[in-house]
């Protein structure tokens, strides 16, 4: 079609001073003639390649149904901020047994802290809180199992039942570790077989958990891993209760060591903890869209 116009434009050209169309009038003519072919194609392509009213081109249904690759709707996530702010104004409360899945423990513990005094369940309130933004902006259902930072626990039975009982598709109990001085690095803790034997089923998924999580987190944050317990910032334990207790996807995720000077330095900075959350949120999604990541079935 552009090469018949261009031979309609030359035999107007050579025509011209026979009464034929002037120059001017015949070159715009041309230039209409090949913009509107150049849109013409453009739009057949575009609707050839299914580019249609939506961001990320329109389905069956039409541009608003299509889902974005980025959602996480119809996931839901439970975000456990280690520990509580009243757990050390309650030592009775939080020091009771509990079942563990086959042993007995604390109901929770007080946590870590910096030299500096930043406690570990303030870091882990306020990462949770960041995380859950993230992931519900993302199209995700996201549960906290606290949300203060003033009370007293729950206790690590009920933090595992409150996953268990949402049919949770993952679980991430966030935590910083108060190790040796001098070792530096965040680490995950994915579950063994409890001693009641009870979440054979969640061993290998949370593993798979443990993995991305460890990926995406060293990547958003550039934290080394672990250079003091496990192996490649990874740990395998079966005395923990809520990793004995979970029928769901669960990690525990250990984001630095509050007793380092350095670790404990990132931990207290809002723009790190902010890095964090984008680390946590990332591997929590990337498991999520995993195709061997199969769903958890809804009780």
């Amino acid at each position: 079609m552009i090469g018949a116009s261009s031979a309609l434009i030359g035999d107007r050209w050579s025509n011209h001073g026979s009464g034929r169309w002037p120059p001017v009038v015949v070159w715009a003519s041309g230039a209409v003639l090949v913009i509107i072919f150049a849109l013409a194609a453009g739009f057949g392509l575009r609707t050839l390649l299914g580019d249609g009213d939506g961001p990320g081109g329109a389905g069956p249904g039409g541009g608003a149904d299509v889902v974005p690759a980025t959602s996480l709707a119809g996931q839901v996530i439970v975000l456990d901020a280690g520990h509580d702010g009243g757990n050390g104004a309650a030592p009775a409360a939080i020091g009771r047994q509990v079942p563990a899945g086959g042993i007995s423990k604390e109901c929770d513990t007080v946590g870590a802290q910096t030299d500096a005094g930043y406690p570990e369940h303030a870091f882990t309130f306020d990462l949770a809180e960041r995380t859950a933004r993230l992931l519900r902006a993302r199209g995700a259902t996201v549960r906290l199992t606290r949300t203060t930072d003033t009370g007293v626990g729950p206790c690590i039975d009920e933090r595992a039942r409150i996953g268990n009982d949402l049919g949770a598709d993952a679980v991430v109990s966030i935590h910083a570790d108060g190790g040796p001085a001098s070792g530096r690095g965040f680490h995950v803790i994915a579950p063994a077989l409890s001693p009641d034997r009870a979440n054979a089923a969640i061993l290998a998924p949370s593993t798979r958990l443990a993995t991305t999580l460890r990926t995406m987190f060293g990547r958003a944050t550039g934290e080394p891993l672990a250079d003091y317990l496990g192996q490649q910032g990874m740990t395998i334990r079966s005395d923990l209760g809520g990793l004995n207790l979970s029928r769901v996807p669960k990690v525990f995720l250990e984001c630095g060591n509050m007793r380092n000077p350095t670790d404990a330095a990132e931990l207290a900075d809002p723009a790190w903890r902010a890095r964090a959350a984008t680390g946590v949120a990332d591997g929590i999604s990337s498991f999520l869209r995993t195709p061997s990541a199969s769903p958890t079935p809804r009780r």
